[in-house]
């Protein structure tokens, strides 16, 4: 069932739960999330970066899950993530994006606010849901670069930046950065709890991979309804590789299905962990 952020992210919100949005890459890479996720009758988002749309790209990812999204009765929502380019975000709704982020973290206050309400204009009159960011998490970028240092969210722009760009989630720093980390992150979970004063809408918290369980299941009741998950997911694919090569030196020509069923249950299981963490399971 294909839906956008509005449907799924206030009741989160209410009920003191996130949504887990997993970055995904190809056909088995979204079965796999969306087949433990129908099991577990969990809301899902399934986000795509903007290097993964390139080129031909966009129809395929789109194609698989507008495709199979009426095979499965929990609400999914297809998610453009840290889109940068208006216009890569206008061909995302074009070819049936449900919801968008535009990343104008790397801007001034004034410049971010105002792209933003552009988008979210463009998008809410085509019943897209748009979400935005406040504030910066560093880390890693794609290629495994350094971004360079973080900027936490400043509480006192939040009512002025959501007033005025009128989005309907909106990204936080609170400590997390992308990518694999290199010391223990401390959230700053009393930042969080002045943003939850000053806004009701739905909060997102990226980077949410290899940060300790406990710290996010405090920024979850603490109001985070939206946890994007990526490098764990990439860390559990890698870590079915030893796997693949045992199931290739049994049959130099073996079966697609059974070359990738390593990967796929690797995925699974560590997509069921996640869902565990955001305390989605059976709220649908």
């Amino acid at each position: 069932m294909l839906c956008t952020l509005n449907d799924v992210l206030p009741r989160a919100r209410k009920l003191h739960y996130a949504v887990t949005a997993f970055d995904f890459v190809g056909d088995f890479y979204a079965r796999a999330i969306l087949d433990v996720c129908e099991e577990k009758r969990a809301p899902v988002i399934l986000s795509a970066l903007p290097p993964d749309l390139e080129g031909r790209s966009l129809y395929y990812m789109t194609g698989i899950v507008r495709g199979v999204a009426k095979a499965y009765s929990i609400p999914i929502v297809l998610h453009l993530d840290h889109a940068e380019d208006f216009a890569v975000i206008k061909r995302a709704i074009e070819h049936g994006f449900t919801s968008v982020m535009f990343d104008g973290s790397h801007l001034p206050l004034t410049e971010n606010i105002r792209v933003t309400r552009e988008v979210s204009i463009y998008a809410h009159a085509r019943g897209v849901a748009v979400e935005a960011e406040l504030g910066f998490v560093a880390g890693n970028d794609m290629d495994g670069n350094d971004q360079g240092s973080g900027r936490l969210t400043d509480p006192k722009e939040v009512e002025e930046f959501v007033a005025k760009t009128e989005v309907d989630a909106l990204a936080v720093s609170i400590g997390t950065a992308h990518g694999v980390y290199r010391s223990r992150p401390v959230l700053d979970l009393g930042r969080l709890a002045e943003i939850m004063a000053v806004t009701a809408v739905p909060l997102v918290l990226h980077g949410g991979s290899g940060t300790p369980e406990d710290q996010l299941g405090q920024a979850i009741e603490g109001g985070i309804t939206k946890l994007n998950i990526y490098a764990d997911m990439r860390l559990a694919m890698n870590s079915a590789a030893a796997k693949v090569a045992t199931v290739v030196e049994k049959r130099q020509d073996e079966l697609p299905d059974r070359v990738l069923a390593p990967f796929y249950q690797a995925l699974r299981e560590e997509a069921e962990k996640k869902l565990v963490l955001t305390r989605s399971l059976n709220r649908y």
